[in-house]
């Protein structure tokens, strides 16, 4: 029998028997896990799971982020949110045009992304065909370049004002070169907690179809959690085991990312930021209740660089990219960089122990030679 001397918190032992039986635990143990004062043991339980699925490797990538638009009929809603504006008389509005996207996109191009990322608010009046011309453009320039964009939320608001069901939203996003959705929008799904957070917002019932109609049509997606607001240990938990049940279901879940609620400049500004342990629990306890997702990635634009780099050690496997202009979470005061350099994250991989693995969206391994690019051969 193993010494189990290493564990603080006499709960422990046994859920870690359990891991390494690779039985899945249950909502009262995942409640434990986020109870227990024993951080580092709960740790040590999330590395043994992140090294059973990916080794030594740890991954980033090379991305560029492009907000198309933060005009959003929910701004008064969303009371954690510092991102949206009611218009474009709104002072700090924004909309792209389709050229003007474009050619911001072609940062892409002259550095060597392998994603573009796009999400943005829910806007009243940009018709159906912007968005397809977007991601049609895009394919044209770029075909090599995994093209990520639009949250459930926004594919559900598609589907409302341009009368088409979910599914035909999909298709046509899909046949114009959508290659996958994010997975904001998920926020918690508790609804009296979400009722408090984002009162007529997307319910959790709702995201969760559009991932799983996605998952379907042969989309994959990502999954979130926002913590760090009002929600509670048992909310936490809840909300991963409905993602895993989804996951169950539809298998199109690609990684989870545990967002860090930032107050600053949102309704919600009376509320203290995360702490480095909160987030680091948030990642070693998703990786432990979701054991059908292969991927946990650690999104430091969010926790900061040091918290994300020991969070390689607390279950997650991916420390995400070089991002490149982020403006959600900074218009709501984080103080990260906008951007982050290759050779900082692989520095960061490697003081962690870990081999640093460039990946695509769908991790498979890139290549580089020169300033040329592909994925590795399966």
């Amino acid at each position: 029998m193993e010494s189990y001397s290493r564990f603080t918190d006499l709960r422990l032992p046994a859920i870690y028997e359990k891991v390494k039986a690779e039985e899945r635990l249950t909502f009262d143990e995942g409640v434990a896990l986020y109870e227990s004062p024993d951080i580092t043991g709960v740790g040590f339980i999330a590395n043994h799971v992140r090294e059973q699925f990916n080794g030594n490797i740890a991954y980033y990538n090379i991305n560029q982020h492009i907000d198309y638009s933060n005009v959003c009929i929910l701004h008064a809603r969303c009371h954690f949110c510092a991102f949206a504006r009611k218009n474009m008389q709104t002072e700090g509005a924004w909309e792209m045009s389709v050229d003007e996207f474009l050619d911001k996109a072609m940062y892409s191009i002259e550095h060597g992304c392998t994603e573009i990322h796009s999400v943005g608010g829910l806007h009243p009046k940009l018709p159906f065909d912007y968005y397809l011309d977007i991601i049609r453009g895009l394919k044209e320039r770029m075909p090599q370049v995994h093209l990520k964009f639009f949250t459930a939320v926004e594919i559900h608001h598609f589907s409302r004002i341009f009368k088409m069901s979910i599914e035909e939203v999909l298709r046509q996003l899909k046949d114009a070169g959508l290659d996958s959705l994010p997975g904001g929008g998920a926020e918690v799904f508790a609804e009296a907690t979400r009722e408090k957070i984002c009162p007529g917002k997307l319910s959790a019932a709702g995201w969760l179809e559009v991932h799983d109609i996605a998952h379907r049509l042969g989309i994959p997606t990502n999954a979130t959690m926002l913590y760090g607001h009002l929600e509670s240990n048992e909310d936490r938990v809840a909300h991963l085991i409905q993602l895993r049940e989804q996951q169950d279901k539809s298998g199109g879940f690609v990684t989870f990312i545990p967002l860090a609620f930032h107050p600053a400049n949102t309704r919600m500004a009376y509320l203290s930021s995360t702490s480095g342990l909160t987030d680091l629990r948030n990642i070693a306890v998703a990786r432990l209740m979701l054991d059908n997702l292969p991927h946990i990635k650690v999104y430091w634009i969010m926790t900061g660089l040091k918290t994300a780099q020991v969070a390689l050690r607390f279950g997650a496997d991916d420390i995400d990219g070089t991002v490149t202009e982020e403006k959600i979470t900074h218009m709501a005061g984080a103080d990260t960089p906008e951007a982050v350099s290759v050779d900082a994250l692989t520095r960061l991989i490697e003081e962690a122990g870990f081999v640093p693995v460039e990946r695509d969206t769908l991790y498979n391994e890139i290549i580089r030679e020169g300033e040329r690019w592909h994925r590795k051969a399966a």
